[in-house]
Parts: C-alpha cells; sequence; structure tokens
C-alpha cells in the first residue's frame, strides 16, 4: 500500500494473491522411475518428458513404447489439464493470463514458438493445495498429414487410443536424426503423449481464423484419446472473428461445449465461465469447484487492495502543504511540490502495476506502456481534456486566490494569480488569521489535480484488470469501454467551463466537491510523507482514512 516509493520490483517477480509459478520443463531422461514411485508421481514427472512413455501403471517401468495408458480423475486428485491446437493460435498466450504470469513460456509472431510440453501449477492461495496441473504443449502443424499417415498404418477396427499408441511406437513420431524418413510427426507425438497422460483437454481456436480441414483432422485426431475436450475460443475481441462458422462445425463433432477467453482483452466473468464448463464434463468436479470459489476471493480481494493503494496515495497528496513567507518567491517551492507529486504517482502506478502481476522490469518487454497516464498531472490541457473547471481563467487548472481567510482581509489575488499563471495545479491558502499576520502562506495541492489524479488512477485500475497477461502492445492498454479521457476528449466542447462537473461522465467527482477524507487530510500535514520525510509513520497515520476513502472510490463505476 505504500506509495512513497517506487517499488518496481525489477527482475524479482513477488508472491501475490495469484503465486501460480511456472516450471521448467522436464528434461530428458534416459531411465524410468523405480517400482517404488507412487502412480501420481510418475504421471507428473513422465509427462513433461518429449520421448518417453506416459503410464500411471507402475508395470511401465518395463512397458514397450505402446503401452500409454492414463487415469481418469478421482476425488480429490489435481486436473490434469492438456492446452493444445494448432500452431501461433495463443495456447502460451491463455496460460500466461490463467497464471497471471507474463513469464511463463515463449510467445512470438511465429509458428511453432513452444517446442517441449511445459508444465504450471494453479494452487490454492490460502492451502498452497495444488488444484490444476496445466500443460502447455507445442503446436499441431502437420495433423492432415498425420491422419494420412494414420489411416494408411493403423487398423480402422481398433480403438482410438490404440491407434494412437501404435502412432507413438513408430519411428516417425521419435524424431531421430538417425532415422531417414519422409516424415517427421515428433511434435504431434508430443502433444498425444501429454494428452493421453491428462485428465482433459482444451483446444484453443484463434477465433480470427477460418474453418479449415486441417482444424477438421485435429480434431478427429484429439477424438481419439477419450478424455474429455473443449475448444477456447482465443482473440474473440477482434472484429474478424468466425466464431458462429466454428460452432457449426464443433457441434457436427458433437463438440457442444466451448467457452470464449480472450487472452488480450480479459474478462474475469470469461475465466469463471471457462473453468464452469470445465467442471460440467467432470464426474469429479471439487477441485474446480475450489479453484473457483478461492480465485473470486482472490480477484475481489485485489480490488480492495488497489482501491486501499489509490486512497493512500491520494490522501498523501492532499495532507502534502509547504510554507513559505510571504515575499519568498514561491516558484522554486511550486516545481518541488509539482516533482514530488509525479514521482509519487509513477509510484502508486508502480505499486497497481506489481500487484496484478504486470511487472516492468529487463527480464522481457515492458508489458504495460503507461504513456497514457505520464503525461503532466499539472499540464493545463490535460486538465481541459478530463472536463475540469477551474474558477478562473488566468490558468486552467489552478484554483486563485488565498483562501476566505484572506479575502476575510481583503488581500488581492495577486499571488495566488502569479501562482496560477506561471505552474498551475496548486493552491495557495492562508489558513489561519494568525498565518497572515505572522507573513506565513501555505501551499497545497488543488482540487482540480486531485480530481485529475483520482480519476486517472482509477482508470489504471480499470484497463489493469481487463488486460490479458499475453498484451504486449501499447495500444492494448485501455479497456475498450472505460470512460477515460482518451476515449471521451472527442466528445467535449472546445470551452471546458460549459461543462456540467455535477454530471461530468469522465472525473469521479466533481473538482469542487472532494470526498470528505481528501479535506480532512488539508488540516493533517502530518499525514504526508511528501511534507515531513518520514514515510512509514505518515502512512500509519493515514490508514483509518485510507481504509474509508477506497470504500468511497470503490462506488465510483468507471467501467462500462
Amino acid at each position: 500500500m505504500n506509495n512513497d516509493n517506487n517499488n518496481n520490483h525489477e527482475n524479482n517477480k513477488p508472491a501475490g494473491l495469484f503465486a501460480d509459478k511456472a516450471y521448467e520443463p522436464t528434461p530428458d531422461v534416459s531411465s524410468t522411475p523405480s517400482d517404488n514411485t507412487s502412480k501420481s508421481t510418475v504421471a507428473q514427472s513422465i509427462a513433461t518428458q518429449d520421448n518417453q512413455p506416459v503410464s500411471t501403471d507402475t508395470s511401465a517401468t518395463t512397458a514397450p513404447a505402446s503401452r500409454v495408458t492414463k487415469k481418469t480423475i478421482a476425488s480429490g486428485e489435481p486436473l490434469k489439464l492438456a492446452v493444445v491446437g494448432h500452431t501461433n493460435t495463443g495456447k502460451t498466450s491463455i496460460l500466461r493470463t490463467l497464471l497471471r504470469d507474463v513469464y511463463f513460456g515463449e510467445v512470438k509472431n511465429e509458428v511453432a514458438t513452444t517446442r517441449h510440453v511445459e508444465q504450471a501449477q494453479l494452487t490454492d492461495s490460502q492451502t498452497g493445495e495444488v488444484l490444476v496441473a496445466l500443460y502447455d504443449t507445442p503446436g499441431l502443424e502437420d495433423a492432415s498429414g498425420l491422419m494420412d499417415w494414420l489411416e494408411d498404418n493403423t487398423a480402422s477396427r481398433r480403438d482410438g487410443i490404440e491407434r494412437l499408441q501404435q502412432f507413438l511406437a513408430a519411428d516417425v513420431a521419435q524424431g531421430s536424426d538417425s532415422y531417414e524418413l519422409p516424415y517427421d510427426y515428433s511434435q504431434e507425438a508430443k502433444v498425444i503423449r501429454q494428452l493421453l497422460a491428462s485428465d482433459m483437454a482444451i483446444y484453443v481456436v484463434d477465433a480470427r481464423e477460418p474453418v479449415l480441414g486441417k482444424y477438421k483432422d485435429e480434431l478427429a485426431i484429439l477424438s481419439w484419446a477419450a478424455i474429455p475436450v473443449m475448444p477456447v475460443f482465443n482473440f474473440t475481441d477482434s472484429q474478424n472473428a468466425n466464431i458462429d462458422d466454428w460452432q457449426t462445425m464443433l457441434a457436427r463433432r458433437n463438440l457442444h461445449i466451448s467457452t470464449r477467453f480472450d487472452s488480450v482483452a480479459f474478462e474475469f466473468e470469461d475465466e469463471m465461465r471457462l473453468w464452469k464448463n470445465l467442471a460440467t464434463m467432470l464426474t469429479h468436479s471439487e477441485m474446480l469447484e475450489q479453484l473457483m470459489q478461492r480465485r473470486t476471493e482472490d480477484w475481489a480481494q485485489l480490488y480492495d487492495e488497489a482501491n486501499i493503494i489509490i486512497a493512500d496515495f491520494l490522501l498523501n497528496v492532499a495532507a502534502f502543504v509547504r510554507e513559505i513567507n510571504e515575499d519568498d518567491d514561491p516558484l522554486p517551492v511550486l516545481e518541488q511540490m509539482q516533482e514530488a507529486v509525479r514521482q509519487s504517482e509513477r509510484a502508486m502506478q508502480h505499486n497497481l502495476l506489481n500487484l496484478y502481476k504486470f511487472y516492468d522490469n529487463a527480464v522481457s518487454a515492458t508489458p504495460l506502456e503507461l504513456q497514457a497516464y505520464q503525461q503532466d498531472p499539472f499540464d493545463p490541457e490535460l486538465l481541459k481534456s478530463y472536463g475540469i473547471r477551474t474558477t478562473s481563467g488566468a490558468a486552467a487548472g489552478a484554483l486563485l486566490g488565498l483562501g476566505i481567510d484572506a479575502a476575510a482581509l481583503g488581500t488581492t489575488l495577486g499571488l495566488g494569480a502569479a501562482i496560477g499563471g506561471i505552474a498551475g495545479g496548486l493552491l495557495s491558502n492562508t489558513s489561519s488569521i494568525a498565518d497572515r499576520i505572522t507573513g506565513v502562506k501555505r501551499l497545497y495541492i488543488d482540487p482540480a489535480t486531485l480530481t485529475l489524479l483520482a480519476t486517472r488512477a482509477l482508470d489504471l485500475l480499470t484497463a489493469l484488470r481487463h488486460r490479458g497477461h499475453a498484451a504486449t502492445d501499447a495500444t492494448q492498454l485501455l479497456y475498450k469501454g472505460e470512460n477515460s479521457s482518451l476515449s471521451l476528449e472527442t466528445s467535449l466542447t472546445n470551452d471546458s467551463d460549459h461543462a456540467d462537473e455535477d454530471h461530468n461522465p469522465i472525473t469521479v467527482w466533481p473538482a469542487h466537491k472532494l470526498p470528505s477524507e481528501l479535506k480532512k487530510a488539508r488540516g493533517k500535514p502530518q499525514w504526508s510523507s511528501l511534507s515531513s520525510g518520514k514515510s512509514e509513520q505518515a502512512q500509519l497515520l493515514r490508514t483509518d482514512m485510507a481504509w474509508s476513502l477506497s470504500g468511497k472510490l470503490q462506488s465510483y463505476k468507471r467501467e462500462s
């Protein structure tokens, strides 16, 4: 919750509510597990080996490669879920979003990026219990060619599993350089081995692709594994999606249960629907039901924590005050205050990024560009774009004047106008007659700037909650339905003075109606580390008020 220091996690990924860790691919081994290894351990350890048979029976240590069997999920066991599909359909991207892990696997805009089976786990965030074991498989590159081979080399009177086992025992499935073969189906073999070792599979479909014969062959081969397969449509947010055509083809193959899960334009409800649909296909669905309950709780808790981070930041800025003598030049102080607020906002933004596991470091390309949120909050044009009116034409965004007490003494607006015209965004307020007599003036961040900071902090939170962990393009930053200044700026009139702040669709509240918590912070300079330099002490003092303000922030609906 501490926004006082930029807590950028560079190369370390902190454990959060979604502490699912991706495992490195299991290296190939030349020996099989010993006989006293438990059945579940055997299945899990062999599942990621590219050239080893998979079996949950202890007799598999001496069985030939053609003997591949699987164990049906039982009550209380983690679900073994294979993620399969054609090359470059976004299998790894979907796993990144499910895992909340921008580092899982490798995502590139080229075919066959994933070359080996990689395992990851979804755990209960409270107990650490493994609920789902996920297996990211290589893309199916030539299912049509493999179907031709199966029809030519396996007996049609055998069941599907037997035909797949016969394929796995053949040379074309080994991918060895020692064989001079016209065909190499070693990549398909890796997928099939994992498929036979899994309880069920999701078949990832790029919704932008037309329905082609190769996809029909893939589904036919997958059906031979005799496990539930559920199609999952990725990239559904695209205008070129062909979901209706796909659903017609799937229905003709008795695949009537499918779901949408866009790994870029994320919707939490879509994820819950994915798990719910999978649960309907299982005899024992306790693990998935536990997963859905826990992740729903975690998602709500993340939202609570995010709003507290924002509330704490706003209180820290609202309580920020600097005193100057009446005859002092305010510009150096104003510049220092503005820079302190900018740094505090950046720290808050990075805290939100880390909370939702969008890390910004040198390990990979920056996952989330903050271009829209790094505009200077003291820029008068930015305030105008949000439809925020100011009380004077001297400088847009500056609340001018010296306060009620100063006005009662007949003071002119000279200093306030100078401050607003030169810097903007600061309120010069003589808080008491005693200050006026002693020649002390106090500078605060004005309500218009606080309103702007609150609005775009909540807009950033909305963007994070609707951004998949596979998104890499800066244009994927903003949630398509959020009411941000970027999407509504063109609808504003050129003269922001005509805007009705009481019904402003952009800002979270009218600039002249700050929440009571922020008004109270004005008289509590000890609440701000920006004033005192005592970060931990100041944060403790404003903790209760941050909880109160966070509740109000949640009442402002920024999502459509």
